[in-house]
């Protein structure tokens, strides 16, 4: 009965107190629900849009709360484009306190990770409907550049490779499993001594590293490639080879390179690996494919320092393969969000990490 009552004064008494306070019209229609945050619960940055809502709200029923316990509510400030940049207020949840702001393409917020182990945070929340408002177009972003693949040949694969993943009937195995599965994961990748000395140049203090977002999509920081040590810009040379994108053709059984066997070929009985230990590297003028592959060398990197690999793709199209991608840190509190302007792409995502024993 309580629950009807507290109900009732929010759809009626209170939607029209409010409605007078805000000069927002608002409807019959209000959203409720009752929710329980506990120990590493978060909700990330985000800004309620959906059509109709006007106004949310959260009514806090929490025990006695200190800033230090975490789930604070983080208000944003945006930029020119409507996105997220920075909390500028923090609302540290109290006993029976009301919490209520207006919807709109500016009105980004999050519930901070909690952080407390014997206390949680228990609220009443949702949203009061109005007529629809005319919301700005969605900013679509620029993708990360992208660039021709680096004409190296062979010998680089046997500079950082592990031999096994060579191996002509190894490769063929994963293309196999590659194939059942879309996805494969692949131990000991580089040669332990090569693993050994990206783990220590992803401590150097030199290497300058920048937060990356806006908030509602993505949070993690990015290393600058001129701060980089050499073995570390070495090898995105390497994840941006031609001879990489060879080995992940056999790999996957993707056309990412003009010598790698098309469907057609194996239609006619003549599909089969390409050797990548190679005799015959094609030349720069002779980079043609059916597909761009793009290939995103990403490194992220945690505590320890982790990086991330290329990310390739691939399209319906010709022209010789491109890359794109980033040297990532990646701590607690960093995260990725699929978002409703992410374009769509044929992709070949590849992750190689460091520092995450």
């Amino acid at each position: 009965p309580r629950v009807c009552l507290h109900r009732h004064a929010l759809c009626e008494e209170f939607r029209a107190w409010l409605s007078a306070v805000t000069q927002i019209e608002l409807e019959p229609t209000v959203d409720i629900s009752c929710a329980k945050y506990e120990y590493t619960d978060v909700l990330l940055c985000h800004d309620d849009e959906l059509e109709g809502r006007r106004i949310a709200f959260i009514l806090y029923l929490v025990p006695p709360w200190e800033e230090s316990d975490g789930g604070t509510l983080d208000l944003y400030s945006t930029d020119e484009h409507f996105q997220p940049q920075q909390i500028v207020k923090s609302l540290v949840p109290s006993w029976n306190t009301l919490v209520f702001f207006e919807v709109s393409p500016v009105s980004f917020h999050q519930a901070r990770s909690f952080l407390s182990e014997e206390k949680c945070r228990l609220s009443v929340s949702g949203w009061f409907h109005g007529p629809s408002i005319v919301r700005p177009a969605r900013r679509m972003e620029a993708p990360l550049p992208r660039s021709p693949h680096i004409p190296y040949d062979h010998e680089i694969l046997y500079e950082w490779i592990n031999l096994v993943y060579l191996d002509m009937d190894s490769q063929a195995q994963i293309q196999e499993e590659f194939e059942e599965r879309s996805e494969i994961l692949l131990k000991d990748f580089l040669k332990k001594e090569k693993y050994q000395l990206l783990c220590e140049a992803l401590e150097n203090k030199d290497v300058q590293w920048s937060r990356r977002g806006p908030a509602n999509k993505r949070l993690y920081e990015t290393a600058e490639e001129d701060s980089l040590p050499d073995i570390l810009k070495k090898f995105l040379q390497f994840l941006r080879s031609e001879a990489l994108f060879l080995l992940l053709s056999n790999f996957t059984g993707l056309k990412l390179h003009f010598l790698a066997p098309s469907d057609d070929d194996e239609d006619a009985g003549e599909g089969r690996a390409a050797d990548t230990a190679g005799h015959s590297s094609p030349k720069p003028e002779q980079e043609e494919t059916d597909h761009h592959a793009d290939s995103n060398p990403h490194q992220p990197d945690q505590p320890d320092n982790i990086p991330e690999a290329q990310d390739g793709e691939t399209q319906n199209g010709s022209g010789a393969p491109v890359c794109a991608g980033e040297l990532r840190h990646w701590t607690h509190g960093h995260y990725t969000l699929v978002h409703d302007t992410q374009a769509t792409e044929f992709a070949l995502d590849l992750l190689f990490f460091c520092g995450c024993e």
